[in-house]
Order: C-alpha cells, then sequence, then structure tokens
C-alpha cells in the first residue's frame, strides 16, 4: 500500500471524532442549562481538543480519544452501576466498541 493511501482518514474515525466533539457540545450545554458544574468546561475542552486532534491524525489526539472514549465508558459504567439507569448501557457499549477501534493495529498505524 502506497504511502498516500496509508495516510487517509478511516470512515471509523471521522466518527469517533465526531463523536467526541458533539460529547462536547452536549457537556457544554449542560453547562450552561447549569445541570454540570463549570468545571466541566475543562473537559468539554479537552474532548473537542481530542476530536480536532484525531481528525488530523496525530498521536497525541489518538491518545487522547481513546483515554476520553474509556473514562466515558466508566462513567457510563458508574451511572448504571449506582444511578441504577439502563439508559447508559447503549453510552457504554458505543464508548466500548470506539475503544477497541482505536486500539486496532490499521488505526494506529495511520497516525504521525
Amino acid at each position: 500500500m502506497s504511502e498516500e493511501k496509508k495516510r487517509g482518514l478511516l470512515p471509523g474515525v471521522v466518527a469517533i471524532a465526531i463523536w467526541m466533539l458533539l460529547l462536547a457540545v452536549l457537556g457544554l450545554v449542560s453547562v450552561t442549562m447549569h445541570k454540570l458544574p463549570l468545571v466541566y468546561v475543562v473537559l468539554c475542552a479537552a474532548f473537542a481538543a481530542a476530536g480536532q486532534g484525531l481528525l488530523r491524525l496525530r498521536r497525541w489526539g489518538w491518545a487522547m480519544t481513546l483515554a476520553a472514549v474509556f473514562l466515558s465508558a466508566m462513567y457510563g459504567m458508574w451511572m448504571l452501576v449506582k444511578l441504577h439507569q439502563p439508559a447508559e448501557l447503549v453510552m457504554v457499549a458505543l464508548n466500548l466498541v470506539f475503544f477497541l477501534y482505536l486500539v486496532r493495529p490499521e488505526v494506529r498505524d495511520r497516525l504521525r
């Protein structure tokens, strides 16, 4: 495979980056509606930076996205177990699928 084709964006990477940006926007909306504390703005900025870094195929963006997806899955598990919110099971499953996709060798090979 030539170097040009190897550097292209995978559709899954684009979907995960859009997911990160969507989580950042939803977090900001929750902060502005006073459902979350103001300190969550930092987390939203980190999610947005992770999505941008992943879209640019940067290794730091991949690492931040991997951490964000894992932490989101663990937060969803906590919400599921402690607060008994079964709707979080969808979020947990989606985040775990994203995590498993990001650790694939094909995805890691395309990073700079």
